[in-house]
């Protein structure tokens, strides 16, 4: 890349490189073999110096994401996004807007049961959450939604902070097709570019912490939540801080293998819950293959049936799961733990949620 994608700043700086891997939207049918080539595409982010914006530092893949099946927590908190939006008199009007994500999940049904109608023009209330991160012209595709808000209506976008992402190691949030990651001061001059102001902001546990922001059209004052936030940021274009990732990377990579490694001595029957796109990366810097996890369950029928990319692990319905009694299941999303624990009690105690981090390679189990 030699142009930010939001301002077009030429001084890019390299703060996490985690070589070549798969693309992480492409899930091979289980029946094609592994070929040497899979893992062919560079994997990178850059922090741009002028706009401070976090970013994929290029991207060769082509897009093919499979639907994913929406996450009871990010459901829940949808509802409660929605809640406090409205307490705060932001859903006004009677239209509303909607810029997806890939991965699924919608809030309209929320707007819809509070009298907000679809519509294809600008609209009251416009809605994105973690949709913004999947444009590759970000500029464009602020100005796009300052577009597709009414005058007087709200902007809602919804974010995983940079900062969070940093401090959580959540290093396998870089992903092909995810080409921004921000912190709300970059978000802040990305809006203000496309005439809107940012006037208030929510915190919420998902992901490790995520933010929801209001933006208006306008010169407005924001709240003392986005002073808090801006605060709690300072620091998140910071090359240093930033390339703490790099080490996580390395660590986690090592330690997951380690860990797997010892269960196998063990003659534990082990899998994995989760083929989400932040388990491609784990999986292929770790060098996991069939006979270290031997399945990964997942709730999406469109990813049942195929295979971790890069590796030669099959992803298989939770039935089977629970069928194959594993002795240990590598959960891949921590934020699903509440809702397989409940979905699943034959598999209680034998959930491997958080890096292994102990001498012995052993996460806690749950």
């Amino acid at each position: 890349m030699s142009a930010c994608l939001a301002c077009g700043g030429a001084a890019l700086t390299r703060v996490l490189d985690l070589g070549r891997m798969p693309a992480a939207d492409h899930f091979p049918p289980a029946s094609e073999p592994l070929r040497p080539d899979e893992a062919a595409h560079p994997l990178a982010m850059v922090l741009c110096a002028a706009c401070g914006l976090a970013q994929l530092a290029a991207d060769d893949t082509e897009t093919a994401e499979p639907r994913g099946v929406e996450p009871r927590a990010l459901r829940e908190q949808a509802a409660e996004a929605v809640e406090m939006a409205a307490a705060a008199g932001l859903l006004r009007g009677r239209t509303v807007r909607e810029f997806g994500s890939p991965h699924g999940g919608s809030w309209l049904g929320l707007l819809a049961a509070r009298g907000f109608a679809p519509a294809t023009g600008p609209a009251d209330v416009v809605l994105d959450c973690f949709g913004l991160m999947h444009e590759r012209d970000q500029r464009a595709a602020v100005a796009e939604r300052a577009a597709a808000t009414a005058p007087g209506g709200v902007l809602l976008v919804q974010y995983h902070p940079v900062h969070t992402i940093v401090a959580g190691e959540q290093w396998n949030a870089l992903r092909h097709g995810h080409f921004a990651y921000y912190s709300l001061a970059v978000l802040r001059g990305m809006l203000d570019a496309a005439g809107m102001s940012v006037v208030t902001a929510w915190d919420f546990g998902l992901y490790g912490g995520t933010v929801l922001i209001a933006a208006v059209h306008g010169p407005a004052e924001p709240d003392a939540a986005v002073r808090r936030v801006l605060a709690r940021e300072a620091g998140s274009a910071d090359p240093a801080f930033v390339g703490r990732l790099q080490r996580a990377a390395d660590r986690q990579s090592e330690n997951l293998r380690a860990a797997l490694e010892l269960e196998a001595a063990r003659g534990s029957r082990m899998y994995a819950y989760g083929a989400a796109s932040r388990a491609v990366a784990l999986f292929c810097r770790a060098g996991v293959r069939r006979e270290l996890v031997a399945g990964v369950a997942d709730a999406s029928p469109a990813k049942q049936g195929r295979r971790m990319p890069g590796t030669d692990v099959p992803i298989i319905a939770p039935a089977e799961l629970v069928a194959a009694r594993p002795d240990r299941v590598l959960l891949t999303v921590p934020d699903l733990l509440a809702e397989v624990s409940e979905r699943y009690p034959e598999l209680t105690g034998r959930w491997l949620a958080g890096e292994p981090a102990t001498s012995n390679g052993e996460p806690p189990i749950r």
